[in-house]
């Protein structure tokens, strides 16, 4: 039985390769709305906007929006001005 069987799902979550603004990193986050909390992002009030792999997700579906291995997220913020 490989090794990775005996460790479980939350092993298998801490290996998980994100690309995140462009920056590759490792995360737990099984959500967008962990990963954003994780960032230090406050997934509720904050004013940003999120895509997973060039796909805009609506904020009502950053809890429920699962991430895989390999996924590329980006967060953007509004810019004012001109």
């Amino acid at each position: 039985m490989p090794h990775e069987a005996l460790a479980g799902p939350g092993a298998q979550a801490a290996r998980r390769t994100l690309s995140v603004n462009g920056e590759s990193l490792r995360s737990a986050a099984l959500t967008l709305h962990d990963l954003l909390a994780e960032r230090g992002l406050d997934p509720v009030r904050g004013e940003f906007a999120c895509a997973v792999n060039g796909c805009f997700v609506p904020r009502a579906q950053w809890p429920g929006q699962r991430l895989a291995d390999g996924d590329c997220v980006d967060i953007v913020a509004p810019v004012v001005g001109g």
